[in-house]
């Protein structure tokens, strides 16, 4: 390590964490926003331009503004190995900043859930620390096989979402997926667009699919991660799904197509099959829980309608 790289760091970690609480009260913000405006029919652009109309909405915008750019600041001056493991306690950012504008008390195992999720991801992304690669795409054969699946995942996450009897649980769960797979897919091709930008500048990004395959998904998950907050009565299982998916396909991608290679020693091996475990653990929690307190709360609201008494809000 040289000599500046502990000032270096002084600045990229605080400003990772900064970046991951802008990310964090953004999503908290939009996912109160969403319950304000009347429930949508999943992919249902409308419902962008009643968001628009909402202040917490446009804040959340300006948040999620900033948050990219403290990820910028971060990126300069440390290594993506470092920042991303630090963006992913967004999820707990989120977590507090809804149940503190929902006023309602923080739930524990939610809290731990949040936070087994987060150390097992960012105990994952570390150890993974993909290397190497290109950002050229390959041919279509070797492109294809990995697009149809994840294509095929999310289109069936949608239809699954849209049936008239699925639970609400797994309805979140699903646009969730969604969401993570076209994020980590927009991640993913942005290393290939920017790599066009720097290698023939501006106008050679115009003339590579990925540019527009980019304009078209991440759009899609933006508008998926909104259909998401406004069906889910809390925010951190939905957030931790996301969070968790797209930085994983963000990585298979850069595998699969830009020919980028992990560590696959076996005590690296180890550590991601725990950190892999933990995860899973903290989805479990979040996800059992979750649909524990969504009776609680629905019980609450039909007391409240009921008694004509204002239920407390779900957050």
């Amino acid at each position: 390590m040289s000599a500046s790289a502990p000032s270096m760091l002084f600045i990229a970690v605080p400003a990772a964490v900064l970046g991951a609480a802008s990310f964090g009260l953004a999503s908290a913000l939009q996912q109160r926003a969403t319950k304000e405006v009347p429930t949508s029919r999943t992919l249902n652009p409308g419902l962008l331009v009643q968001l628009a109309r909402r202040r917490d909405w446009l804040a959340a915008t300006a948040a999620v503004g900033l948050g990219l750019a403290l990820q910028v600041v971060a990126l300069a001056f440390a290594p993506l190995t470092l920042v991303q493991p630090l963006l992913v306690t967004g999820v707990l950012f989120g977590t507090l900043f809804a149940a503190r504008l929902a006023h309602r008390p923080l739930d524990r195992q939610i809290l731990l859930g949040a936070l087994a999720s987060v150390v097992g991801l960012a105990a994952f992304l570390t150890l993974a620390r993909p290397s190497g690669g290109s950002t050229v795409l390959p041919g279509l054969p070797t492109v294809l096989p990995l697009a149809v699946i994840l294509a095929a995942i999310v289109v069936g996450c949608v239809v699954l979402s849209s049936l008239p009897r699925v639970s609400p649980t797994a309805q979140v769960g699903a646009l969730a997926l969604a969401t993570g797979i076209c994020y980590g897919v927009t991640a993913g091709l942005m290393k290939v667009v920017t790599g066009q930008i720097r290698d023939g500048g501006l106008a050679e990004v115009f003339g590579h699919p990925a540019f527009y395959v980019v304009c078209v998904v991440g759009p899609i998950g933006f508008l998926l991660s909104q259909n998401t907050f406004q069906h889910g009565l809390l925010i951190a299982p939905a957030l931790a799904t996301i969070t968790i998916v797209d930085p994983l396909v963000g990585i298979a991608i850069g595998v699969a197509w830009l020919g980028e290679k992990l560590d696959s020693s076996p005590p690296v091996l180890v550590g991601e099959a725990i950190s892999a475990v933990v995860v899973i653990a903290g989805i479990a929690v979040l996800a059992h829980r979750g649909t524990q307190l969504r009776h609680v709360i629905e019980d609450q609201l039909q007391t409240g309608d009921q008694t004509g008494t204002a239920p407390p809000s779900a957050g």
